[in-house]
């Protein structure tokens, strides 16, 4: 016999701060590993960028692994401990990539078998704690909350990403490889201490065992067997499956400029590398005020739109605002680029938010205790395109520059075929939601508006 959880509280706007903090703890271990220490490969040590490409691949290969954590949450009662040891192993990751590098300055087989090994552990705890986050928020986040509370926890991680760099920034200097491990361990601790305290008392304790046979641990062999089955027994949910796919194309289309709007920004209008870095801090702010927008639009007080409108919405402006930067590269230099990638950053803030909100409502749709595996088969699609979009718009800009006479004429194509991957997103998406079968069908069937309140704030 199964002993279901109670029901955890709703979750009030100081819970749901909290929350972001665990969100910026993981930010500020991942910005380090992602772009400090992937910078030092290249530039300190002057090794090939693929080495560090390949690295930051591997993490993201390793999500696939989502669904599993995801599950032993489900099964185990309780997401807290998946949360911390997920962070805990980030930073042991975290902390092994920083001496890798050092490593690599004296004996590179070496420092590259480290360096593999700490990726993967990178990879594992982003998983664990990611995904099982966002399972906590999905069950403990009132409808009415959802689109909100994903901007603050985003938004929180970034924050995350901008204090990381700039404080560390100041003990780097003067740089040396003793100073990367030192600053990156102690990272990692404060991390994983925020973390503890920001999770302490938020999720409520395991329902006791009623019969002995409950505490009994079944076999590892019964384990992986129920695992296969629960995952089985998700994609089989037309509604897991369809929003599966969803997210897959949805995220391939977001990511595929990411390593190719800089270089088109200087191939057809002449920008200088700092004049192109200014661009992408503009597509940043867009992206910002596109997550807010949603946030006060999906707010009951105001009451405009559907998470279902907004996620689908979002997906036809960014393709809207990808097929601008298609008439930038004909119209150059004459085009007003700046405002497009404004834009493109507004409607991809708000997609993607918005796309979170429904995640998080969409995780209880279907069988009970499976909201864990929900989140991370979707957690693992997004983080799997994500980082494939990045190798494929790079790789298809390369291949089709050999092919014409205008360098930028092949960012232009890539650009174009995005925006036709965020339409069929569109589509998709409409398909994904539209059926949504729960007990919260309202925050997608009408305005947020006119859901019930939320609960009491803890």
């Amino acid at each position: 016999m199964t002993q279901s959880r109670n029901p955890a509280p709703h979750l009030g706007w100081l819970g749901i701060i909290r929350m972001g903090f665990v969100q910026t703890a993981l930010g500020s271990i991942i910005v380090l590993t992602t772009s400090t220490i992937n910078r030092v490969m290249v530039v300190e040590l002057a090794l090939a960028a693929a080495l560090p490409g390949a690295l930051v691949a591997w993490h993201y290969a390793l999500q696939f692994l989502r669904p599993r954590w995801g599950h032993g949450s489900d099964t185990g009662g309780r997401r807290t401990p998946w949360i911390i040891l997920g962070i805990a192993v980030l930073g042991m990751g975290g902390i092994g990539a920083a001496l890798s590098v050092a490593l690599l300055a004296t004996s590179f087989w070496p420092g590259i078998a480290l360096a593999v090994l700490a990726f993967t552990l990178i990879g594992i705890g982003v998983g664990a704690a990611g995904t099982n986050l966002l399972a906590l928020l999905a069950t403990s986040v009132h409808p009415d909350r959802r689109a909100p509370a994903a901007t603050i926890v985003w938004m929180m991680m970034i924050a995350g990403f901008v204090v990381t760099t700039i404080v560390a920034s100041n003990y780097l200097t003067p740089f040396t490889m003793t100073r990367l491990v030192a600053v990156t361990a102690t990272v990692s601790a404060i991390a994983l201490v925020v973390a503890v305290l920001a999770l302490w008392g938020i999720e409520p304790a395991r329902n006791p065992v009623v019969a002995s046979s409950d505490a009994i641990e079944p076999s590892s062999a019964d384990q992986k067997t129920a695992f296969r089955t629960a995952l089985t027994e998700v994609w089989d949910e037309p509604q897991a499956r369809r929003f599966t796919i969803f997210v897959f194309v949805s995220m391939l289309a977001y990511s595929m400029q990411d390593l190719i709007l800089e270089p088109f920004a200087g191939f057809a209008f002449g920008m200088s590398p700092a004049e192109s870095t200014k661009l992408a801090g503009h597509q940043h702010s867009g992206v910002f005020l596109g997550m807010a927008l949603v946030a006060i639009c999906a707010h009951p007080r105001v009451g405009f739109g559907t998470l279902r409108t907004w996620t689908v919405g979002g997906c036809i402006a960014s393709a809207i605002a990808l097929l601008g930067l298609v008439l930038a590269g004909y119209f150059a230099p004459n085009w007003p680029l700046t405002a497009t990638v404004i834009v493109l950053g507004f409607a991809n803030g708000a997609f993607a938010v918005a796309a979170i909100g429904t995640m998080m409502g969409l995780a209880g749709a279907g069988r009970e205790k499976r909201e864990g595996i929900r989140m991370g088969m979707w957690g693992a699609a997004q983080a799997i395109a994500f980082g494939a979009g990045g190798f494929v718009g790079a790789a298809a800009a390369d291949l089709i520059r050999g092919l014409v006479t205008e360098p930028a004429d092949a960012f232009t194509v890539v650009f174009a075929a995005e925006a036709m991957l965020f339409l069929a997103a569109a589509v998709l998406g409409t398909r994904a939601i539209v059926n949504f079968k729960s007990d919260e069908k309202s925050v997608f069937a009408r305005p947020v508006a006119d859901v019930a309140k939320a609960g009491s704030a803890i």
